[in-house]
């Protein structure tokens, strides 16, 4: 069978006048559509080069990406980014931010009422229909990126990517955004690509883990499957067996590599 969205011997080599670093080296993945699929690993190891590569904002040096039998060679609205940095408008509302987007990629294909309805219907998805008339500035960081991920998935992308989205959030409202996520993900049966360093949200949020050798020439060290059945409840998996097994199985992994690191 075909897959989704084949990661296809891909290489990725960045150079500066003479000077030559590989920093990916023959990535091959197969991702299954409603897959959740999340890559982890040290800094450095090429896990946000690999999301641009997939997003089409990254050439790849050899190998490629194939999304649904098309090969990625730009970027596209089947392929919605969230990142880090919120990167909303801040000079645009909440509506407008999400509005922009529809329009991009819904303007020829449904009505202006059709579009307003399907901004308000995403925004109600990450429950912020309420400050659809507010500014970025006017409202907290949790808050910009439920409006960044509403307005990634109004586009109804083939694959959401997710570059460290929580990363820059206090505790709590990480743990809020993760519950929304994989609410989401099992409301929507959408397929997801995140980057994250955060070896239980990893687990919390995947069906399999992807956990990367340290650069240059990264590659896939290992992939990890995650047996947990969903719907997935935080609190329920804090003492379940697989949720433990699946967390000490990619902490040593990643404490393999840190003395690896270290001894070189």
């Amino acid at each position: 069978m075909v897959p989704y969205c084949k990661i296809d011997h891909v290489d990725k080599v960045f150079t500066r006048g003479s000077a030559s670093t590989c920093v990916l080296k023959e990535i091959t993945l197969d991702i299954e559509k409603g897959e959740y699929v999340s890559i982890i690993g040290h800094s450095g190891c090429g896990k946000s080069t690999l999301l641009n590569i997939v997003a089409g904002l990254t050439p790849a040096t050899a190998g490629g990406i194939i999304l649904e039998g098309h090969e990625v060679n730009e970027p596209g609205p089947d392929r919605a980014v969230v990142f880090q940095n919120h990167s909303l408008l801040p000079w645009l509302t909440v509506y407008d931010n999400v509005r922009l987007a529809v329009d991009k990629v819904f303007g020829r294909t449904k009505s202006r009422a059709e579009r307003s309805e399907w901004v308000m219907h995403n925004l109600n998805l990450v429950q912020m229909a309420h400050a659809k008339d507010k500014r970025p500035s006017e409202i907290s960081g949790g808050m910009k990126q439920r409006v960044g991920i509403a307005r990634a998935l109004a586009m109804e992308p083939k694959i959401l990517l997710l570059d460290e989205p929580f990363g820059a959030l206090d505790a709590l409202t990480r743990t809020h955004l993760q519950d929304t996520v994989m609410g989401l993900h099992e409301k929507l049966g959408n397929t997801v690509m995140m980057i994250t360093h955060d070896v239980d949200e990893a687990v919390l949020l995947s069906d399999r883990i992807i956990m990367m050798t340290n650069g240059p020439a990264a590659q896939i060290g290992e992939i990890l499957t995650v047996p947990i059945t969903r719907p997935r409840k935080r609190l329920e998996l804090v003492s379940d067996p697989s949720f433990l097994k699946c967390r000490q199985r990619v902490l040593e992994f990643l404490y393999e590599r840190h003395r690896y690191v270290e001894a070189a």
